[in-house]
This record gives C-alpha cells, structure tokens and sequence, in this order.
C-alpha cells in the first residue's frame, strides 16, 4: 500500500463501484466514500470493501469532494468517480511514484467507454484529468457544476502511465439524459457567474463543437457511438445558453425575485 487516501463521491453507482474498489485496493488502506443519500446497494457493497463511509448532506459536486479530501488519512489524494477504473498499469506507476514534493499534481489518461464499447476518438478519446494532488496545495472549486482542480502557479504537472476506464453511459438515452442534466446546471453556473448568451454561443459553438469532435477530432471511426457523442456534445452546448438565455428573459423583469438554482447530485 502506499500513502495516498482514495476519495469518491457517490450516489447509486451499484453498477460498477464494485469493480472500481477491487482495483482500487491494491492502491491504499485508506479508502473514503462521500455518499449523497445512495437508495440502491452502493454503500453496503462499500462498506463490504472496509471503506470510510460518510453519508453526509450534497453541498455540490466540488464541495462533496472537498469534505472527502478533509476527511482522508493522507496528504496525497486520489480523487476518483465511482464508474472510473484503474487499470494495473496506472496503480504500478502509483506503487513507483516517489511522493516527496508536494507542488507536483499528475495527469491521468482516460479510457472511455459508451456502453461496452471503447471510445478511441473524438473528444472522449483524448480524454486525461489532473487527479493525483497533495491537499496541503491543491483544492477543488466549488461552483454549481464542472468543478475544476485550484492550482497555485508553483504547480509542476506531470503524467502518469496507465489509466482510468470511465465507464460514462450505458446507451444514448443515458447520454441524453446527462446532456440535458449538466445543460442545465451550466446555464445556472453561467448566469449568477454573469456570463450572457449571444448568437455566437447560441448557434456558432454548437456547431463548432459538432464538426470538431465528429470530423477533426475523428468521432466518425468510432461508428454509431461517435455519432452519438459527437450529436450529444453539439446538444449540451446548444441547450446550456438557450436555457441561459431563458434565465435572462424570465430574471430581466423581475429584479426582485429570489434567484431559485437546482444544485442536486
């Protein structure tokens, strides 16, 4: 085992948590589950694999994550999902890390998945995340959605081998589902942020982001799934500054109405 607590936030991910702790266990004894009212068996299956349990209020994607971080037993923090798995390449690379400098986060590849299917281009398989940090340095940003890692100048970023299988959707329902979901939250993000929509947004970037994944990037190789993502991105940029642009329509005349957000996980 080496000295890096494990942190994973989690609601009824009983499909693959299972998976994602085996592996996870030949990495640390010291595994923390933040979970936000899970109604299926995600932490009795955690609980089985002698996990840190908390089942503690959601506050937010990064603000859950933060709790995590502050309840772990090590410095150096492994900030997991629950349907992301290591693979043995990336937890050898771990077992030969040397952790001694603390300024240094590392970026991690990722391997998604469409159902049972790799994704190998598009924006999906170009996939890589910052995830291994010290929290003496490095915290999450607590915004509405899209969290990211806060990184003091004096970071250096360096890259592990291995990976992390995300398992992101099972089928393009699932897919449409997130779309809309995280659409949603962005626009709410966006509007107390005071970004505004305009034609460029509403309609030049959707487009965009179509031809790059789907063309440039190659999305067109991974057959009816690239379709499918490559359809989905252009939707979820689409829908965020239409739904952005309905908050400034419904907020321009009533200046004194409270400003309601849905932030759940």
């Amino acid at each position: 085992m080496i000295p890096v607590s494990v942190v994973i936030i989690t609601k009824n991910e009983a499909n693959y948590i299972g998976k994602c702790l085996e592996m996870v266990k030949l990495i640390t004894d010291d595994i923390v589950i933040v979970d936000n009212g899970s109604t299926d068996s995600t932490v009795s299956i955690c609980r089985s694999y002698d996990c840190r349990v908390y089942e503690l209020s959601w506050d937010g994607y990064g603000a859950n994550k933060n709790k995590g971080i502050e309840l772990a037993r090590y410095d150096w923090i492994l900030s997991i999902d629950a349907d992301e798995i290591p693979d043995l390449e990336l937890i050898n690379s771990l077992h030969n890390l040397w952790l001694r400098n603390v300024e240094s986060v590392y970026d991690i590849k990722f391997r998604s998945y469409f159902g049972g299917k790799l994704i190998r281009f598009g924006t999906w398989g170009r996939d890589h995340h910052i995830r291994l940090f010290n929290r003496s340095m490095v915290k999450w940003s607590e915004p509405i959605v899209h969290e990211t890692l806060i990184l003091p100048r004096s970071i250096r970023k360096r890259s592990l081998k291995g990976c992390l299988h995300h398992h992101s959707v099972q089928n393009a329902n699932e897919c449409n589902q997130k779309a809309v979901y995280y659409a949603r939250l962005s626009a709410e993000k966006y509007f107390q942020n005071g970004k505004r929509a305009n034609f460029v947004n509403m309609y030049l970037s959707p487009l965009f982001v179509f031809i790059k994944s789907y063309i440039l990037l190659l999305g067109f190789l991974d057959g009816k799934e690239g379709w499918y993502i490559s359809r989905i991105t252009y939707k979820n940029r689409w829908l965020k500054y239409h739904y952005l642009n309905n908050l400034e329509n419904y907020y321009k005349d009533k200046p004194f109405v409270k400003r309601k957000f849905a932030v759940e996980y």
